[in-house]
């Protein structure tokens, strides 16, 4: 149960809900890591694999697209169920899927894996911010963002770095093996303490899942958030598949400095995450999500125009880039929240994680065909991924705008507060 401060009005965790935060902070950090260790490791595999950028391309994408497919299968019966029940299955399929990675010896088994992984993996944060939703007040959900997205910046304080020492130790097939027992004691702790989370199944809800699925992918105020996830997800699948070989081959900087840059990043990020859910909480999370969008556009700029730098000017300029990008991410997760209804609040999830797969993989994939390698090595048409990422930008905060006012006049309507 949610309490209050009496200094301050504002609503205190539970133990409880501290506890959940920590679980569900958890588990987004071991699907974030099995997503964004494919990046630095693409360094390794290409050569290992003798693959080419489109074929490591498709092999990002390959997750993508397929827990994009997932998302929209489980969309129709994603509110139909105890929200713990159906995470668990899930992830012990995305911690099979994992297995499986560490195991693949050629391109097409690995291409497969990734597929069978995402199936799984895809869905498991449409939960997560399900249950996060289930359980906090509005008032609440920009810390409970900050703090689950600081999973993301966990993911290379500990992750990469741990991962990508264990892949030049042995091969890149190691640090798969590590994520599965990670992920299988992660999923043992929410079997053990993660109450059910079934409050919405009391809600009436309607007989047919594909009539709830298609209820919820007609909404107008449904159809300009998905938009805006659509596009703001442009971004990540179009850089970081990349960024370890833009960073080695263009920048100069030694594949062993690596996990040094994404660990000091990481511990960045982590401190920067819960501050910036905390201020999106107390002065809005549009305001910051403005503050976000402008600052991460004009850190592509300059990541994606550098050439031979310093290290310690990379690692500055990386931390300047994560940290826009973590002040767009928490309010926007925050302000997507609010907009459905708690009968329809699993479906708009799944099919939220679905689009973003989607759009992701199909970005992942025209990257893969803009860049290319010069004679020497070095990855080329890398800037032209930059300007992309800040069209993309721009059209989604207009459309976030727009949503601002339209999802504000449906809070009048139906009694509730707007957020």
């Amino acid at each position: 149960m949610t309490t209050t401060d009496p200094s301050s009005s504002k609503p205190v965790f539970s133990t409880y809900q501290k506890m959940v935060v920590a679980m569900l902070a958890f588990l987004q950090f071991a699907v974030i890591l099995d997503f964004m260790l494919m990046s630095p490791l693409g360094a390794a595999i290409m050569p290992s694999m003798a693959i080419s950028a489109q074929q490591f391309g498709l092999v990002v994408s390959a997750y993508a697209f397929s827990a994009g497919l997932s998302g929209l299968l489980t969309a129709g019966f994603a509110d139909r169920y105890d929200r713990k029940k159906l995470l668990l299955f899930f992830y012990t399929g995305f911690i099979l899927g994992t297995v499986w990675c560490g195991l693949a010896q050629s391109y097409e088994t690995l291409l497969l894996a990734r597929i069978v992984t995402g199936l799984f993996g895809g869905v498991i944060g449409s939960i997560v911010l399900a249950i996060a939703t289930d359980l906090f007040a509005p008032e609440m959900r920009g810390r409970v963002m900050g703090m689950i997205q600081t999973a993301f910046a966990a993911s290379q304080v500990l992750g990469i770095p741990f991962g990508l020492y264990l892949s030049n130790r042995w091969d890149w097939h190691v640090p798969f093996f590590a994520m599965a027992l990670l992920g299988l004691i992660g999923g043992l702790l929410v079997l053990w303490k993660l109450k059910p989370v079934d409050a919405h199944l009391a809600i009436p809800q309607e007989h047919s899942a594909f009539k709830h699925l298609f209820h919820t992918v007609t909404e107008p105020r449904y159809l300009l958030a998905f938009a805006a996830v659509s596009l703001l997800t442009t971004g990540g699948f179009m850089l970081m598949p990349f960024s370890s070989t833009f960073v080695v081959n263009n920048l100069n900087i030694s594949i062993h400095q690596l996990p040094t840059l994404y660990m000091i990043t990481g511990l960045c990020t982590i401190f920067f995450g819960p501050m910036i859910g905390k201020i999106s909480d107390a002065v809005g999370k549009f305001k910051v999500f403005i503050f976000g969008t402008l600052m991460s556009m004009l850190m592509v700029v300059i990541y994606t125009h550098m050439e031979s730098v310093s290290f310690p000017l990379l690692v500055l300029v990386n931390v300047l880039l994560f940290v826009g990008i973590f002040s767009r991410m928490i309010p926007f997760q925050a302000m997507m929240a609010s907009v459905p209804t708690p009968v329809q609040r699993g479906s708009f999830s799944a099919i939220s994680a679905s689009i973003q797969q989607l759009s992701g993989g199909i970005a992942s994939v025209v990257a893969g065909h803009i860049v290319s390698f010069d004679a020497a090595g070095k990855l080329q048409h890398y800037d032209r991924l930059g300007y992309i990422v800040i069209g993309t930008s721009i059209i989604a905060f207009c459309i976030l705008w727009r949503l601002q006012h339209v999802n504000g006049r449906a809070a009048l309507l139906s009694g509730t507060r707007p957020v």
